[in-house]
């Protein structure tokens, strides 16, 4: 079985066949199906006029209803068309439509036992929503459509929709005649307010009118203070600015002076700085000059000493064994001077001692007298006897080379003079 659908009607093809001929031609072998039957169902939109007659409401008043209805079978839904196939296959429109129209009126029975005659009356479409919902789901199951329902007619035989007419009829002109006694009522009342406002509106003229004459003098008495205040302020200012004038005028005769005197500060400092450049040309340029004369004599004494040394560290270690042998020789003639020199001391004892005392006493006056030859400057307190200036410093000099001999005698306990009175004794 299988459905082909046209804008207006489906139709239904089936058949079946147990041996179906075969037909051979050019040597191809074709089957020929066996068709018995094709059915046709109308795919037409279909208007009913679903009525009921004196049906109970919820508050058991008999009232009849009618409505329209517009159903459809779907033929686009596959599913849809099955059922409706399988349910009207055979059917006329008439009958179909008959079956929905009975299905539609039995919902629609329902949905009004269920609601008062108030309800049905006041809300035609809540009802109608009701009959469509309910419809739709039953009768979808057979394959058709509810496309609209709409509700056309109610009435009743017992005059129950008059009287609820005549009873809205009088509620409408009871309302009437009360919107009309409020009306003028408030007519009344607001023609009184309006009466109200007028002459309060009158009064409060008067009032704004009172004020704006108020602030017309307030401000005016404000605006005569602010002048003779600006006026005053004026005046005040002139006597001011005076005052700043001639206050200008002498701080710019005092800067005047402080400018000159800067100016003599200037030429003084200038003076002084060229007598301070003069006393540096002459004097100090040269100190220094000496000074880092000496700086690099030392310098390059200290280099040449650090290159010596680095030099007899480099020749040492070339040298090796032959400065060892050196070394050894030398400590060798060393230790044969040091054995002479010891016979010498034992053969001139005193001699020898005084010899060496001898030779070292220039080194002592030198270390006694070098702290002068570094003094740059010697400032001598006279106390009103004796030599002063130069010869004071070398009396001081030779006083202190005069108890040398003592100092030499308490350290070795030498006498230099009995020495040079005593024969030499030998060993």
């Amino acid at each position: 079985m299988f459905f082909t659908c046209g804008p207006n009607e489906a139709m239904v093809v089936s058949g079946f066949c147990r041996s179906p001929p075969v037909m051979v031609a050019g040597g191809r072998v074709f089957v020929l199906p066996c068709i018995q039957q094709i059915q046709r169902i109308s795919l037409n939109t279909l208007t009913l006029n679903v009525k009921s007659e004196k049906v109970y409401t919820r508050h058991g008043v008999p009232i009849s209803v009618t409505g329209i209805a517009q159903v459809k079978i779907q033929g686009q839904n596959k599913e849809m068309l099955a059922a409706a196939c399988q349910m009207f296959l055979g059917k006329t429109e008439a009958e179909i439509a008959h079956i929905a129209l009975e299905t539609l009126e039995g919902h629609q029975r329902a949905i009004m036992a269920h609601m008062t005659v108030e309800e049905i009356y006041k809300d035609r479409q809540k009802f109608s929503e009701q009959v469509f919902k309910v419809a739709s789901s039953d009768l979808v199951n057979m394959g058709i459509s509810v496309v609209s329902y709409t509700l056309k007619d109610i009435h009743d035989d017992q005059d129950y929709l008059h009287s609820l007419g005549k009873a809205r009829t009088a509620q409408v002109q009871k309302d009437a005649r009360i919107g009309e006694a409020e009306a003028k009522r408030d007519a009344g009342i607001r023609e009184a307010k309006a009466k109200q406002e007028k002459v309060s509106a009158q009064y409060l003229s008067e009032i704004e009118m009172a004020k704006a004459q108020r602030d017309y003098e307030l401000k005016k008495a404000t605006y005569d203070i602010e002048v003779n205040t600006r006026r005053a302020q004026a005046d005040l200012a002139y006597q001011l600015q005076v005052a700043k004038t001639k206050q200008q005028i002498e701080e710019q005769r005092v800067q005047v002076q402080v400018v000159e005197r800067a100016q003599q500060v200037a030429v003084q400092e200038q003076e002084i700085a060229r007598r301070e450049k003069e006393l540096e040309a002459r004097v100090r340029k040269p100190a220094e000059a000496e000074r880092y004369r000496l700086e690099r004599l030392a310098e390059a004494e200290k280099c040449q000493l650090i290159m010596q040394a680095e030099a007899e560290a480099e020749s040492v270690r070339m040298r090796g064994e032959a400065e060892a042998f050196a070394i050894g020789a030398r400590a060798r003639a060393e230790a044969e001077q040091m054995a002479k020199k010891a016979e010498a001391f034992q053969l001139y004892q005193e001699a020898a001692q005084l010899d060496m005392l001898l030779e070292k006493l220039p080194q002592v006056a030198e270390e006694i007298s070098g702290p002068l030859t570094s003094t740059k400057k010697i400032t001598l307190v006279s106390s009103g006897s004796g030599a002063v200036g130069a010869a004071k410093v070398t009396g001081e000099v030779l006083d202190i080379l005069s108890r040398l001999p003592e100092s030499v005698e308490r350290l070795t306990g030498i006498s230099i003079s009995q020495v040079n009175h005593k024969p030499l004794r030998t060993a």
